[in-house]
Formats: C-alpha cells, sequence, structure tokens
C-alpha cells in the first residue's frame, strides 16, 4: 500500500516581508525583524448573518479591518525610521504582506496607519520595538460588479 500522506510543505521566514508604497525607505524583510516577525490579524465577519422569521439572510461585508504587529529589532535604524514617520505622520497608505509560506499569495492592505507602539524595554535585554498598524483588507469583490 502506498503511503497515503502528502508532503506537508515548508515554511519560509525568510520571504516573509512589508512593502509600501508610499514609503519604500520604511520596507521590511526579516533581517530587521525579531523572531516573532509580522502578525497579521483580521477584525470582523467577512458577512453579517442576519435572522429572519424562518432563517438567515447573509450580507457580505467588503472589507475586514486587519491589524499588523511588527516586531523590529530596535538596534537597527529601521526602529528610528519609523519612530520619525510617527512623529511626522501616521498615515501609511496601501502595503502588501508577504507570509512566509510560498503557496499563500501576498495581502494588498489598504489606508494603513500607524496606531500605536508596544511599550519598550531599555535595560539592554529586549530588542523588541513593535509597532502596531491598522488597514482594511478588501474582500468579496463580487459584490462590486
Amino acid at each position: 500500500m502506498a503511503n497515503p500522506n502528502i508532503p506537508q510543505g515548508t515554511l519560509n521566514r525568510l520571504i516573509a516581508s512589508i512593502v509600501w508604497n508610499d514609503f519604500p525607505a520604511l520596507n521590511i524583510t526579516p533581517p530587521f525583524l525579531m523572531p516573532e516577525g509580522i502578525d497579521l490579524a483580521f477584525e470582523g465577519q467577512a458577512t453579517a448573518m442576519l435572522p429572519t422569521m424562518t432563517g438567515l439572510i447573509t450580507s457580505p461585508e467588503p472589507f475586514l479591518s486587519c491589524r499588523i504587529m511588527i516586531h523590529l529589532l530596535k538596534s537597527q535604524a529601521l526602529s528610528n525610521a519609523y519612530k520619525q514617520q510617527m512623529e511626522s505622520s501616521v498615515l501609511m497608505g496601501p502595503c502588501t504582506i508577504r507570509p512566509d509560506s510560498p503557496t499563500i499569495d501576498p495581502y494588498l492592505i489598504d489606508n494603513c496607519a500607524i496606531t500605536g507602539l508596544n511599550q519598550l524595554n531599555f535595560s539592554g535585554r529586549d530588542g523588541g520595538f513593535t509597532i502596531t498598524i491598522m488597514g482594511a483588507y478588501y474582500l468579496n469583490s463580487n459584490l462590486w460588479l
């Protein structure tokens, strides 16, 4: 009998990145990141389920809010570039996030803005400089047809 298992694939942490359309100097690649890398979390539901007398009506959403957590190394000049960007303007515009899997297409996130900076520790024992960004991820594109 042949082995019924299929190859599980490989993750490649060296392809995870964020590319900014309007701020190429703030592009992020793995050498600028802590081991936590980049987190992308979606908030809300992709469709509303509206109750009726006998069932549900679906009402697909055109976008989801998303939260991007970027775990930068504060020992790199890129962290200071983000600090300066925050001091100038938190508005970042669109970005492309490439995940750590070669089988998942990049995520296009629109209307991004820096919304926060996690607690910083200056004891010399923590290299993290974690920035939070919010944006819009468009889905259900057939709604616009």
